[in-house]
């Protein structure tokens, strides 16, 4: 019987299956790295279900209780801290007293047992974050979690990726505002954000740390 195919086939062959190998794997890489990038893995822009609707579109962009007021630890401890019942009893003694969607605030000052928040902004155990020293070193309070005062459910802005790490450490003066306008939603520079920015560098000392101990320790 007359050979078939020519010697050269099995070569064909060969380089046929190499080629598919590396073709099946990029695709594959690729749908991983989109699949890693979207919103389903990083929560991005996803509400969290939370014990009692707390809105903060009503307390910050309505009422206009500072950041601060509840978040007392940003500015000299590494988290922020979700605010003791005590604090919503401050108001809430006083005003929608008798509303039933603030009964677990209510049960939770009277038994001394924390309502348990469903956390938003969770980062990872290895990766270590200062609040304190973001803060100092004017970092806004809406650069990384948004427009809050717009927020009737709080969800995560950012993709708190990495790389959205890494775009403000090697890039602070895009960034950065004065230290009297950190907690301000809306904030909007005196001056172009390309002059102010590397003067609040030089200013506040800021340094570009790209190490991987700076957050990973």
């Amino acid at each position: 019987m007359p050979q078939l195919f020519k010697s050269s086939a099995n070569s064909f062959a060969r380089s046929s299956i190499v080629v598919a190998v590396l073709v099946l794997g990029g695709l594959g890489g690729a749908l991983f790295e989109l699949i890693a990038d979207s919103s389903y893995a990083t929560r991005q822009g996803d509400a969290r279900e939370q014990p009692i609707p707390f809105s903060h579109a009503h307390h910050v962009g309505s009422m206009g209780i500072e950041c601060r007021y509840c978040h007392t630890g940003v500015e000299n401890g590494p988290h922020a801290m979700v605010p003791p019942t005590k604090t919503c009893i401050n108001c809430h003694s006083q005003i929608w007293i008798n509303s039933s969607t603030l009964e677990p605030v209510r049960e939770s000052y009277r038994t001394n047992e924390s309502i348990k928040w469903t956390k938003v902004h969770d980062l990872p155990d290895f990766v270590y974050f200062n609040h304190s020293i973001h803060v100092k070193k004017g970092v806004g309070c809406e650069t990384c979690h948004g427009r809050v005062d717009r927020m009737p459910l709080m969800y995560q802005n950012a993709s708190l990726e990495m790389r959205w790490c890494l775009e403000c450490h090697r890039n602070p003066e895009k960034f950065v505002r004065p230290r009297q306008f950190v907690t301000k939603m809306g904030y909007e520079p005196a001056e172009p954000q390309e002059t102010l920015g590397p003067k609040l560098v030089r200013e506040y000392n800021i340094q570009k740390l790209e190490t991987c101990w700076t957050c990973h320790r």
